[in-house]
């Protein structure tokens, strides 16, 4: 089968890749109701662990192949164990990975398509190789006429026609199999929030003017850098950006030491800045999206995913996290409820439990040298998402914190590949 058939590029064959996921899940869901029937309380949920497995593994292969809109979906659920059973969240992580690239002739027609001209006439020089692929696109190397070296990112046909057939076929995918822990209200809430964040990215032009304004946001600082527009060979469809040198995570973890920690503090200036002052924020860490140079300057990439925060939100989460560090739970716990995810229902949560949380979360960024190389956050956040299930209904997830957590989330694991040794906990108070 060829990569443009197994890449489905019309809603109708799109709808029927789709439709036989559900239908084997749906399946899966039955033989386990039956299976339960009978045996032990741990058997129960070995059965049902193993069937959430399978089930991870059939959506990850099915949108992975698929690309365009579903396989971004997949990529923003693996990071919400908390919306999906952490079995399937846990098989969509392989989503994480660079996607397989579409054949250069696909690429070469897009561009004739959307700039006027082949791109061996539209630019002095061309590489059919791609540079990078994702899930609704793919980067190629090229230098224009006058000069400059550039990268110019080209979508793949199809996925913007396919986006509201795929987000409303997936969750119905994923409803009927049962694999969605959150009400109906909830759900409309968070698939709003993913449909904005995916007609954003499809959309060019709005990244190029995210560009630019992220570009004059921190244009004071001459150690973070964002590529340039030009504007004469890009449109809806194709981006085409200044090419911005740097290295990669795993080159720039054996930087020197005190290197690395000039970087994770500028990881975490640059990711306050934004919050707490353009009240914009670059919403995906994934670290693909990040360079990094000798010099502790940060190269920043791909501006399609930016979550405009309301001045309110900012206050709140101000106040949550000066609480916290205060080990004020009453605070904490009245700030959740204000931001919907303490629910009004559910059984009382104790103080300790808040405590807890508060002690393991706010570890790395208290008034403190600490090292995320040696960083056990993670760990203690798995060992302790167990004690989650006595209080599953007095919390659920919140659609307009989703994206944050996402981006707090990434730059912690950029800050422990890195090995950082820094304390946070006194530049963030100037923040708050």
């Amino acid at each position: 089968m060829s990569d443009n058939k197994k890449h489905a590029s019309t809603p109708g064959k799109r709808f029927m890749r789709l439709a036989g996921m559900t239908a084997s899940i749906t399946g899966k869901v039955m033989s386990n109701s039956f299976k339960s029937m009978v045996g032990n309380a741990e058997e129960k949920a070995e059965a049902r662990s193993q069937m959430y497995t399978e089930i991870g593994k059939q959506i990850a292969n099915t949108l992975g192949e698929m690309k365009g809109a579903v396989m971004k979906v997949g990529q923003i659920a693996s990071q919400y164990q908390d919306i999906f059973p952490p079995e399937i969240a846990q098989a969509m992580t392989r989503l994480q990975k660079e996607a397989p690239p579409m054949p250069y002739g696909v690429i070469e027609q897009q561009i004739i398509h959307e700039l006027g001209a082949k791109p061996a006439e539209k630019f002095a020089w061309f590489d059919e190789k791609p540079f990078a692929a994702a899930s609704i696109g793919q980067v190629h190397r090229a230098r224009l006429h006058s000069g400059e070296d550039v990268i110019v990112k080209v979508q793949y046909p199809g996925v913007a026609e396919c986006c509201e057939s795929d987000l409303k076929h997936l969750r119905m995918a994923l409803k009927l199999a049962g694999v969605i822990k959150l009400s109906k209200e909830l759900q409309e809430q968070l698939f709003d929030e993913i449909r904005s964040s995916l007609h954003a990215e499809l959309d060019y032009m709005q990244e190029a003017a995210n560009l630019r304004e992220f570009g004059e946001f921190h244009a004071h600082d001459d150690k973070v850098i964002i590529p340039k527009v030009f504007d004469d060979y890009t449109n809806t469809r194709v981006l085409t950006l200044s090419y911005e040198e740097g290295d990669g995570l795993q080159a720039a973890k054996h930087y020197p030491h005190h290197v690395r920690n000039e970087l994770g503090l500028k990881l975490f200036h640059v990711l306050c800045e934004q919050m707490y002052h353009l009240q914009a924020l670059h919403c995906d860490s994934h670290p693909g999206n990040f360079a990094f140079r000798p010099d502790g300057t940060l190269v920043i990439y791909d501006f399609g995913c930016i979550k405009r925060l309301n001045p309110m939100l900012v206050g709140e989460f101000k106040r949550l996290v000066r609480a916290a560090l205060q080990n004020d739970y009453a605070t904490v716990e009245a700030v959740l409820r204000d931001l919907g995810i303490r629910t009004h229902g559910g059984p009382e949560v104790p103080p300790e439990y808040y405590l807890e949380w508060i002690d393991i979360l706010l570890d790395p960024i208290r008034d403190k040298t600490f090292d995320f190389g040696r960083s056990k956050v993670h760990e203690q956040v798995l060992g302790k998402a167990k004690s989650l299930i006595q209080y599953w209904d007095s919390f659920q997830p919140s659609a307009e914190t989703m994206m944050i957590n996402r981006a707090i989330g990434g730059h912690y694991w950029n800050m422990v590949h890195l090995g950082v040794h820094s304390n946070f906990g006194k530049p963030l108070l100037g923040y708050l």
